[in-house]
């Protein structure tokens, strides 16, 4: 029982990260109904950013945190641009494809450039160890935590109670009535991807951190939980993947402690399709009938 209370601990830390990614995956498709498959790569972008800032530039981690979001956002913005909106009037599938394409254009990129192996990413926070009771937490976790939940409740406020986070909800309702009230519909979007790319890349950096470790391919698996995650909380809306994102994280670490953790992986997409059986609009989402 202990080991389980333990690993239930570790999966809110873990369960962080998820929900940061699968924000950025509900944002995109609230907004123009497209699963943007490099957002994986985004967040292996920024954790390189974050290995670039501390070892190169000898930023301390939060200065290198910040640039790596900037950098991030900045990234988010140029795919949008280049490779999303060309295609916002053509099918979806094509569209898809496009978002497949992009992310193994950034992965074969990184790895040409910089190589298959494993970096070492450097440990810009002394790592402590707390015990409290037969619960070991280490300062990293509680960092994790507090930057995910900070990031998020800056995302809802944002959304919530500006201007830009007005236009996003209008444009995710209906954007050609939108764009007729005088809402700049490619900026909106551009300014998603911007955000979700941001808090891509500060869990790449968390989770570098870590790990104490960073690769080219490090975006694909939680990548793909991610968007699992938003799905399962209500794909397009925002507190639903937060919390897909936070059961993930404990479902994978019980079934580590359960002594499964060859099927870890297996669990979640199990849990994936008993959702979409049951409520096929995720948790928190609802049934919306469309007239024909």
């Amino acid at each position: 029982m202990e080991v389980v209370i333990q690993q239930l601990v570790n999966g809110l830390f873990l369960g962080s990260i998820y929900a940061l990614l699968a924000l950025g995956y509900t944002m995109v498709y609230g907004i123009i109904k497209l699963i943007n498959f490099a957002h994986g790569e985004i967040y292996m972008l920024g954790g390189f950013m974050g290995y670039f800032f501390i070892n190169k530039l000898g930023l301390g981690f939060f200065p290198a945190l910040i640039l790596s979001m900037a950098g991030a956002a900045v990234i988010g913005v140029v795919i949008e641009f280049l490779a999303y909106r060309p295609l916002r009037k053509s099918t979806r599938i094509a569209a898809l494809i496009t978002a497949i394409g992009v992310s193994f254009l950034l992965q074969n990129g990184m790895i040409y450039w910089l190589g298959p192996e494993k970096k070492s990413f450097p440990q810009a926070i002394e790592f402590k160890n707390y015990q409290l009771g037969f619960i070991q937490i280490s300062n990293i976790q509680v960092l994790i935590l507090v930057i995910a939940l900070v990031l998020m409740i800056a995302l809802q406020l944002i959304v919530k109670k500006t201007k830009m986070g007005k236009a996003m909800r209008a444009v995710s309702v209906d954007a050609d009535a939108a764009q007729l009230m005088g809402i700049n519909v490619n900026r909106t979007i551009s300014f998603t991807f911007a955000l979700g790319s941001a808090l891509a890349a500060a869990a790449g950096m968390l989770i570098g951190l870590y790990y104490n470790s960073i690769d080219p391919m490090m975006g694909v698996v939680p990548g793909l939980k991610s968007f699992v995650a938003a799905v399962l909380g209500g794909i397009g809306i925002i507190p639903g993947a937060a919390l897909g994102g936070f059961v993930i994280g404990l479902l994978e670490t019980v079934t580590i402690a359960l002594g499964f953790s060859n099927y870890k992986d297996a669990v979640v997409y199990a849990l994936l399709i008993i959702i979409l059986l049951i409520r096929p609009a995720g948790i928190l989402g609802k049934n919306i009938k469309e007239k024909v």
